[in-house]
């Protein structure tokens, strides 16, 4: 019988999870064992900054939206109450974007929410 060798399949595994590790220091770049902890730990941790970054910016909105609202004379939970019961529905991210770019629409949003 013909030898047969193996291993086209792992090798083909492993320099998928090498080529994804680059960038890593030492050991941890070209070493399969290092490589793959590193990378388990690295996509744990890229999927929690996924969650912190939608967190992060609901807060960068709040902030924005409460320093035109200020600007109104009026605070950021009276606006958001005074939205509600006006039945207006924007989200956090839209109200900033009207603060920043169209101070006109949210003034007229603004004196909406007073009524």
């Amino acid at each position: 019988m013909s030898r047969v060798k193996r291993g086209t399949v792992t090798k083909k595994r492993h320099k998928r999870l090498l080529k994804q590790t680059k960038g890593f220091w030492g050991l941890r770049k070209n070493v399969f064992t290092k490589a793959k902890e590193t990378l388990l730990r690295a996509m744990a941790s890229a999927f929690t900054g996924r969650k912190l970054k939608k967190r992060d910016m609901r807060s960068l909105f709040v902030t924005r939206i409460s320093a035109a609202a200020k600007q109104h004379e009026t605070s950021y939970s009276r606006l958001i109450n005074g939205l509600k019961e006006a039945k207006v529905l924007l989200n956090r991210k839209m109200l900033s974007q009207l603060a920043i770019y169209e101070p006109d629409v949210f003034a007229r949003l603004v004196s909406l929410a007073k009524k």
